[in-house]
């Protein structure tokens, strides 16, 4: 197939400045970048005339693994840019696996990841065992690119059934996990994840297998992924606001082990000066010993939508777990009582937090028709009018929406200077834009949107960096930390994945929830305003907004795919 994209102004990803210019791919592959350039008869023609044109956006940090068995596109992110999305983070891969294994894994992600249990149940099939069977599974369906690390928590769960979580693993069953681990990567794993967070608690109010691993255990299997060529390592490390010696030791010690990059999430303006800093000395440690470790950052303000029938973010102050845990009907008798709620506001009194500032939440959807008249409202100002407290008028209208209401915690950095800090944060070399966690939280987050937002607040409307700095830092740099080969930049013999937008109308959208995922399921979903057309491997895969219907993506199978990052590359 030939495109040639005519008379765009052609932001390379390299940082360099812009230049009006034509691009023409063939068969995949940028070939010419130039002024008039010939093609084909019967090439595809796209009008770029005062647009801008840019390499694809990469996001390393996803939870597309399940998604993409009934979304090939990875909605939205592809309409939002994106052409190249990284999953199995966390810990959380759905291959290797069994049938066994499967009965725990599924469940476990649906609550840790924040995904309708029943939309996984009737969306994946599960017809592989093996990662190598996984990605051949997806071969020839994509309209992404895709890449997937091999989960610690997969590997436990196969390895050790149901002692995976609470017990320690014996040497025997550490060693078949680096096996498992090995033998995953040379199918294909683009390298190896972990979390030891604190907030990772599956469907029976647990710790996530991965949380139960002696640190012996996690650095046999960094080392295992250093063996391989064109690996990576992430981790979920605490959601304490401040990083201790251990957790900073840990971080530079899996670098060290794999002699590979680790890249953790994630670092946000919600923790304060000292806090961020205490968890980017962890890079300072591993720089000065000869590794690297990098913290991802989202590029725009966290908003999230907390509604108290997911149990992920709550879960995590006292006194909530065991009320979060609870079926959906005892969980709405238990918001009604009063004594439960004095327990409830008595742990939450402890968290620092915005997700304990109940009074500046906002409602932001609901279900039940006769709630309408508060959506849009904040529920400091419900309670005055109600002269009522804050956290019981939060509850009242959780209960009368059973417990289905969109709650929107308090949105830190999202005035003027918010978005200067935030630019000044990615900016550190310690840093790469990513943490969108695109496929998870479904009814949560909107961080999908986090790179056409970037591009329309950050820098159309408030000018905190150049367009060239803005692409740079969404492209070239997230595809240097994965070594993905000849993608974030465009050049002549790269892949074609290229996006073409108007950068004064560049924006993340109106976002609203949708059921349209397996069995009815919902998610929040957004159309950007701007994207013009989406190409995927030299074939337009977006136009205009819509999906054309080509799937012309590509599974990214390390050391094919990928070659070894370095450890010294500049951020």
């Amino acid at each position: 197939m030939s495109v040639l994209v005519r008379g765009g102004w052609v932001v390379d990803g390299t940082g360099a400045p812009s230049h009006r210019a034509d691009i023409l791919a063939e068969d995949g592959k940028v070939v010419a970048i130039g002024s008039d350039l010939d093609t084909r008869a019967g090439a595809t023609v796209i009008d770029a005339e005062g647009m801008t044109v840019c390499p694809g956006f990469v996001d390393v940090h996803t939870h597309y693994d399940a998604q993409l068995l009934w979304d090939p596109a990875a909605t939205p992110s592809i309409q939002h840019g994106v052409t190249t999305v990284l999953a199995g983070n966390c810990g959380f891969s759905i291959a290797p696996i069994t049938q066994d294994a499967a009965e725990y894994l599924i469940p476990m992600l649906a609550t840790v990841e924040g995904m309708p249990v029943e939309s996984l149940r009737a969306g994946i099939q599960i017809n592989w065992s093996s990662f190598g069977e996984y990605l051949q599974h997806l071969d020839g369906q994509l309209v992404v690119n895709a890449g997937f690390s091999v989960g610690h928590s997969a590997l436990r769960r196969i390895v050790m059934g149901e002692a995976a979580v609470g017990e320690q693993a014996s040497e025997a069953q550490v060693a078949e996990m680096v096996r498992l681990a090995h033998e995953s990567i040379e199918q294909g794993a683009i390298g190896f994840s972990t979390s030891t967070g604190e907030g990772h608690i599956d469907h029976e109010g647990q710790p996530v297998p991965s949380r139960h691993a002696a640190m012996a255990e996690i650095l046999a299997l960094c080392r295992a992924a250093g063996e391989h060529p064109g690996t990576s390592l992430e981790i979920v490390p605490t959601i304490e606001q401040s990083y201790g010696l251990a957790t900073q030791l840990q971080l530079a010690a899996m670098s060290l082990a794999g002699r590979r990059i680790v890249n953790w999430n994630a670092l946000t303006l919600e923790q304060d000066k000292e806090a961020r800093h205490s968890r980017l000395i962890a890079s300072d440690f591993a720089a000065a010993a000869g590794g690297r470790v990098v913290a991802l950052a989202p590029s725009i303000p966290m908003g999230t939508r907390q509604p108290l029938d997911q149990p992920i973010i709550w879960s995590s102050m006292p006194n909530w777990a065991e009320v979060m845990n609870l079926p959906l009907p005892e969980r709405v008798a238990a918001f009604s009582d009063p004594q439960v709620r004095a327990r409830l506001r008595e742990g939450a009194k402890s968290v620092t937090r915005r997700w304990a500032d109940f009074a500046n939440y906002t409602v932001g959807d609901v279900q039940n028709p006769a709630l309408r008249h508060v959506v849009g409202r904040r529920i400091a100002d419900i309670a005055e009018e109600r002269r009522a407290d804050p956290f019981d008028v939060l509850c009242d209208i959780a209960v009368a929406d059973g417990l289905h209401a969109g709650l929107i915690a308090p949105i830190p950095g999202s005035d003027d200077d918010g978005w200067r800090r935030r630019v000044q944060m990615c900016r550190d070399d310690r840093v790469v834009i990513g943490a969108s966690d695109a496929g998870a939280h479904l009814d949560m987050i909107w961080t999908f949107a986090m790179y056409t937002t970037f591009l329309g607040e950050a820098v159309h409307k408030r000018a905190l960096l150049s367009m060239e700095e803005a692409v740079r830092m969404i492209t070239q740099v997230p595809a240097a930390l994965y070594g993905l080969r000849g993608r974030g930049t465009l050049a002549v013999g790269n892949q074609a994945d290229i996006v073409v937008f108007d950068p004064a109308e560049i924006g993340g959208g109106t976002v609203q929830p949708r059921t349209d995922l397996p069995a009815g399921g919902m998610r929040l979903y957004s159309e950007p305003s701007g994207i013009r057309s989406v190409i995927v491997n030299g074939v337009p895969v977006v136009d205009a907004g819509s999906l054309t219907g080509a799937t012309p993506g590509s599974v990214l199978r390390s050391g094919q795919d990928t070659d070894t990052p370095d450890l010294a590359f500049a951020s």
